[in-house]
């Protein structure tokens, strides 16, 4: 299966994006790193959507973008070009279901967090401050991105109630503008371009990055027979 990838660095540090599997994504300190994760990345992706993995795994490079954001820490920019395409009705219920399912799973396991507020993990800052340590505070920059993804294709949405509720009203209030499907990408807040399959895939990619840690921090916290492996990082 080839797994057509989106290729942002800063000097030696690269994200990965699977085009073809929207928000699934791998990091490393250098290209070859991150693109001998990506196997590992898809067998996990389609785990979580409960399909069956595939037999062959060959990434290819299909764009690149060179960037001057602190691509270790998972700040990005890009613009897809198949983002800037409109979504037929199909495309944009499959790409919604999945984020909203990735939104739902990921608060089953902050819920399964016997106490929100503890973690092992260590201090760390990063390029927007301290980095989140407990389930509580990764749960909520989580959720709190909901409004800023919004707005940027120029949708009003909030951040209030539940990471799934905010989500979902957001979502309602996209589909209300007309002819939303076939919207232009347009440029949003520190010149970067935004498109509504930018909004959908940026959705599952930061709720991934986020699970990922919080369901790290709370088995070395808690233990894995504590913390459910939702997302199938692990498995």
């Amino acid at each position: 299966m080839k797994i057509r990838c989106v290729w942002e660095h800063n000097g030696n540090d690269s994200l990965l994006y699977a085009e073809n599997f929207t928000g699934a994504f791998t990091r490393g300190g250098s290209l070859e790193e991150a693109l001998a994760k990506m196997p590992e990345e898809i067998r996990r992706y389609r785990l979580w959507k409960g399909e069956p993995p595939f037999d062959i795994i060959d990434p290819e490079i299909v764009q690149e973008k060179q960037s001057d954001l602190q691509i270790k820490d998972a700040d990005s920019d890009v613009l897809f070009k198949t983002e800037e395409a409109p979504l037929s009705a199909e495309e944009y219920l499959h790409l919604k279901s999945l984020a909203m399912k990735s939104a739902e799973d990921f608060q089953a396991l902050y819920l399964s967090f016997p106490d929100k507020n503890k973690s092992a993990n260590p201090m760390r800052k990063t390029f927007y401050g301290d980095v989140p340590r407990t389930a509580e505070e990764m749960y909520r920059h989580t959720k709190n991105v909901n409004a800023y993804y919004f707005s940027e294709i120029g949708v009003d949405a909030d951040n209030e109630g539940s990471i799934v509720s905010c989500r979902a009203r957001g979502f309602d209030a996209l589909e209300a503008i007309p002819d939303f499907l076939s919207m232009e990408a347009v440029t949003g807040s520190y010149d970067e371009r935004w498109s509504v399959r930018k909004v959908l895939r940026r959705f599952i990619w930061h709720d991934r990055i986020h699970a990922k840690a919080m369901y790290k921090m709370g088995v070395l916290t808690f233990g894995e027979d504590i913390i459910p492996d939702v997302f199938g990082f692990c498995r």
